[in-house]
């Protein structure tokens, strides 16, 4: 049996705070009843969120000026420190180094640590979120406008897809605006996942209207557990999350859900659901589609 937990933040532009927010809920989900693993997702951009998007890119080129990335130093001790897996959620890390001319953005990073604090692997998020659509956000002075969003000006997409071994589950990685594309979903079941982790930031207007469909729809077509864990409320620069953390069966069904404020959705699950509802319905089996990337004729899939 295995406990699965979607951390829901409302982070803030100050590092240390967001650490200890993310503290203290871990304290929380220790005092739940616990199973023999605990797999626990933090939200898209969990250590700074709300404030400009330059100040992402100035966060990931101060910790490339050390030997050690503090920011993973954090959560890896964060890991060791509740003994959990940690899949947390997303930081800037910058493209290239200190001195290198393509230091002007970062990779959006999911990195995933054991209980013992070991890196296992990490994920760059590969579809960014640069749309016409206009959403509802508050400016400073408390007024509502309308904002755009060009994620890629200072983000840099990844390249490959993310599966990671662990002695009881294949944890499959994606991020936030990925949901809207199936194909990556297919390709991490197809590489052996049984669970698909979502860390976000999704904005108030379009997870209102699309949030959980996608996430059940994500869930059904893959007969995999998600584990959905996202941003929520008003933050310092304005935006509005949506926030809905949520688990959710491999045959859709919502498991637990936190819909506002900080919190977790948490739940003990048995991993041998997957296995028998793909024995019953073999859909894998039956798909007569190849799915692979169009960018990356030698993608190692």
């Amino acid at each position: 049996m295995v406990r699965l937990s979607a951390v829901q933040l409302t982070s803030n532009s100050d590092v240390t705070d967001n650490l200890n927010r993310i503290a203290k809920i871990l304290v929380e989900l220790t005092n739940l009843p616990q199973a023999e693993q605990h797999i626990v997702v933090l939200p898209e951009c969990c250590l700074f969120f709300g404030g400009k998007d330059t100040e992402q890119l100035v966060l990931a080129q101060k910790t490339a000026e050390h030997d050690e990335n503090e920011l993973l130093k954090q959560l890896a001790h964060l890991a060791s420190n509740f003994n959990v897996t940690l899949v947390a959620g997303t930081i800037p890390i910058l493209v290239g180094n200190k001195t290198n001319k393509e230091n002007n953005k970062f990779y959006n990073r999911c990195c995933v640590f054991s209980p013992t604090g070991e890196l296992l692997d990490f994920y760059n998020k590969m579809h960014l979120f640069d749309t016409a659509f206009k959403d509802k956000t508050i400016d400073l002075q408390g007024k509502h406008t309308t904002a755009n969003y060009c994620e890629s000006t200072y983000a840099h997409a990844g390249e490959k897809t993310t599966v990671v071994s662990t002695p009881f589950a294949k944890l499959g990685l994606s991020v936030c605006y990925d949901l809207r594309f199936p194909e990556l979903y297919r390709q991490l079941q197809q590489q052996g996942a049984d669970i698909i982790t979502v860390p976000s930031a999704f904005t108030k207007v379009t997870g209102k209207s699309h949030w959980q469909a996608l996430l059940q729809a994500r869930a059904i077509e893959n007969q995999v557990f998600i584990i959905a864990a996202g941003q929520e409320g008003i933050h310092k620069n304005g935006r509005e999350t949506w926030g809905h953390s949520m688990i959710i069966s491999p045959w859709g069904e919502i498991l637990a859900c936190q819909k506002y404020g900080e919190g977790f959705a948490s739940v003990i699950v048995d991993l041998g659901e997957v296995e028998q509802i793909r024995a019953k319905m073999p859909v894998a089996k039956h798909n007569r589609f190849v799915v692979s990337l169009k960018s990356d004729k030698n993608n190692n899939y």
